[in-house]
């Protein structure tokens, strides 16, 4: 299926330029879903009232809808009614919040509740229904099985990536299995699965800017005409002249440059990154001009990633990396520039 989109789509989903050059080691990834585990961080704490249920869930080779499908079962709710943050991948261990109306059960009953693959954890009474991103990020665990290559250089690796961060890439889980996703857009149907493909639309057009400042040097650096993010917030601001402050502040992963989610609006840009990303526009013309006939919004992502808490071991051949990330980066673009990885999905 990913034959049916063009070969620059699928280079931008699939394989981007690295930052870093070749990786030092290779292994392979998701032996089991036991190998890759997340936690969703929450940026708050629960408010122990209200006409919710905020519920900490573990769940293992089942995805977020199914899960939200069994907790509406359970709470005699729609399913629209069920709030989670983000979903996550089938093919792993993560806990996940979720809530569901309060209803007449109480609070404490959902504490022995379980299903296929997933049990519920915590149970918090709460006041509203959780929105889509409020969170504060993921703390991930990943096992990289039968490891080869050279072990200092990757421990040398994973020391740029602490002090410099790496390109924030949209992962390959966006654009779909097979490419599902980015084949729909290329063929014109955003009527099916209308979400997925816009957000595929958007972080097609995002990956390609991104790409291009890998390759001229200046994903990690702020210059005059950008725009800028604070980290680990939405809050962006104009880069009308750049400073020692501004970039000193970009040095010690305070701030990054942003690149377009595509849509109507002005991309805030000016100078060299205007130029840079119009050429980008008109490269995806046809995908540009679907988002701003849907009326979806312009906003700004972070071109740069900071990799916090980041700890590495090796369990014989095996390669342990913890991590954390904020709300809305995948790990596998952390991973891809440090291994060659085989994935067993």
């Amino acid at each position: 299926m990913a034959s049916a989109v063009p070969d620059d789509w699928r280079v931008l989903a699939l394989d981007p330029p690295r930052a870093l050059g070749a990786p030092p080691v290779r292994g392979r990834m998701r032996a089991e879903p036991g190998d890759f585990i997340v936690e969703e961080l929450l940026g708050f704490e629960p408010a122990g009232e209200g006409p919710h249920v905020l519920l900490r869930v573990r769940k293992r080779g089942a995805n977020t809808e199914w899960v939200a499908r069994e907790l509406a079962r359970r709470a005699a709710c729609r399913p629209f009614d069920v709030g989670y943050a983000g979903l996550k991948d089938r093919h792993a261990v993560t806990t996940q919040w979720f809530t569901v109306p309060r209803g007449k059960m109480p609070v404490e009953a959902w504490l022995d509740h379980a299903g296929e693959g997933y049990a519920v954890l915590e149970a918090h009474a709460h006041t509203r229904k959780l929105p889509r991103g409020a969170l504060a990020g993921n703390r991930f665990e990943l096992r990289i099985r039968d490891v080869v290559g050279d072990r200092e250089a990757l421990a040398a690796r994973l020391g740029d990536l602490a002090d410099h961060g790496v390109p924030d890439y949209f992962g390959p889980q966006r654009f779909g299995r097979e490419l599902s996703n980015l084949v729909r857009l290329h063929a014109g149907d955003l009527r099916t699965d209308r979400a997925f493909a816009l957000s595929a639309a958007r972080s097609l057009v995002f990956n390609a800017v991104l790409a291009r400042r890998v390759q001229d040097g200046s994903w990690a650096q702020l210059e005059a005409g950008d725009v800028a993010n604070l980290d680990g917030k939405g809050s962006v601001f104009a880069v009308d002249a750049l400073d020692e402050a501004l970039a000193a502040r970009a040095a010690g992963l305070d701030l990054h440059p942003t690149g377009p989610l595509w849509g109507q609006g002005e991309p805030r840009v000016t100078g060299r990154v205007a130029a840079l990303e119009a050429a980008v526009r008109e490269q995806f013309a046809s995908v540009c001009q679907a988002l701003e006939a849907e009326g979806v919004a312009m906003a700004r992502r972070p071109l740069r990633v900071a990799v916090r808490d980041l700890a590495h071991a090796f369990e014989g051949d095996m390669l342990v990396l913890r991590l954390r990330l904020t709300a809305g980066s995948f790990a596998t673009t952390v991973l891809r520039e440090v291994l060659d990885a085989a994935n067993d999905r």
